[in-house]
């Protein structure tokens, strides 16, 4: 008989196999590793070769986070650990008698549920076309004379104070000490001053936040421009201790990135005004999932077999459809179903929106 675990038409819940994983059995839904045999090499067992195959992602499409149960000998548990170094993230948790279980929760089509009508249950969801986009133009259109943002007043640095430059992402606008340190240049006296290096990161980053995949060599001179002549409220010598000393400053480092993403989305993002159903997609047909354990309701009337919540609001909003008369079914859009609505946010960036949940009614 052939069994394929990855199926998910299969009727069969779970499978126990012995010596599986040093076969080349090529399944990517393990869940459970329990290695008790001895691993060396005139065994022909592995210990990588068994936790490599155990390690396959099931969802490799989607964005879940996914586990794998390990237990075994000390021997192959010191393996396990030393795999920390190639980036894995461990978790330990205790075993024996009268430990609670803990695992993640499973959300499946409730096919099993005889008093659920899955045909009339299932919702039909629209694949959209893209209604906001971005069109590539040429950034030789932008023009940083016409550009909208306060220019700065240039600050004085004591000679140790222009010793010492610190570049910072900035991740969080309302509190400067958090940011994200890029990286940190100690000068000395005797240092050529390299301000391409200065203008080269706050290119890539504006490059980065907007995913632009070319244009860096025209962005790049356009940013030079921008400092020389526009940012300060007196044109400036670029290559002026003084003046990386004033760049390196959260206000100058904001004001040249969140500028030019906001010209160039005003110049690149566009509008259609409507999206088109490219198709459909049958939640009945979603594959089963693993989520985080975390409080739920048993639905009434979803297809999924339970309705995870994030807070104790969305819990009292399934309860709610659930006695709604008016409503046929709903579901949790789950990152497994993906639904989303596109829009530029008030930033000017292309941004998503997702529903907490799809309801169909009478």
């Amino acid at each position: 008989m052939q069994l394929c675990p990855d199926d998910n038409t299969s009727k069969y819940k779970a499978i126990v196999s012995v010596l599986m994983l040093k076969e080349g059995w090529d399944v990517k839904n393990v869940t459970t590793i329990v290695g008790l045999r001895a691993y060396s090499s005139k065994s022909n067992i592995l210990p990588e070769q068994t936790l490599g195959r155990g390690l396959r992602r099931m969802f490799k499409e989607q964005n879940t986070e996914e586990y794998v149960s390990v237990v075994g000998t000390p021997a192959f548990m010191e393996f396990v650990e030393s795999i920390k170094n190639e980036g894995v993230e461990l978790e330990r948790r205790k075993m024996g008698e009268r430990t609670p279980p803990k695992s993640p929760i499973i959300i499946e089509i409730d096919k099993e549920n005889k008093k659920k009508d899955i045909d009339k249950l299932d919702i039909e969801i629209p694949v959209l076309t893209p209604r906001i986009f971005r069109e590539y133009k040429n950034l030789t259109e932008l023009n940083v004379k016409n550009f909208k943002h306060k220019k700065l007043k240039i600050k004085q640095f004591s000679e140790s104070e222009k010793k010492e430059i610190i570049f910072k992402h900035v991740i969080n606008k309302e509190d400067s000490e958090r940011n994200e340190i890029h990286h940190k240049t100690i000068l000395d006296t005797d240092n050529i001053i390299n301000y391409q290096g200065v203008i080269g990161f706050f290119t890539q980053n504006i490059m980065k936040d907007l995913r632009l995949i070319s244009g860096y060599d025209v962005l790049y001179e356009k940013v030079k421009e921008f400092i020389q002549n526009e940012l300060f409220e007196e044109k400036i010598r670029i290559d002026d201790l003084n003046i990386l000393r004033n760049l390196s400053e959260i206000e100058a480092t904001r004001t040249i990135i969140d500028t030019f993403k906001k010209e160039i989305n005003e110049l690149t993002i566009r509008d259609k005004g409507e999206a088109e159903i490219r198709n459909f997609i049958k939640i009945s047909n979603c594959r089963p999932f693993p989520v985080k354990d975390q409080n739920y309701v048993i639905p009434k009337k979803s297809l999924f077999n339970k309705i995870i919540g994030d807070s104790s609001l969305e819990l009292k909003f399934a309860t709610f459809l659930d006695n709604c008369e008016d409503v046929i079914s709903y579901i949790k859009n789950y990152p497994n179903v993906y639904f989303k609505i596109d829009y530029k946010d008030n930033t000017g960036n292309i941004s998503n929106y997702f529903p907490d949940f799809i309801v169909k009614k009478n």
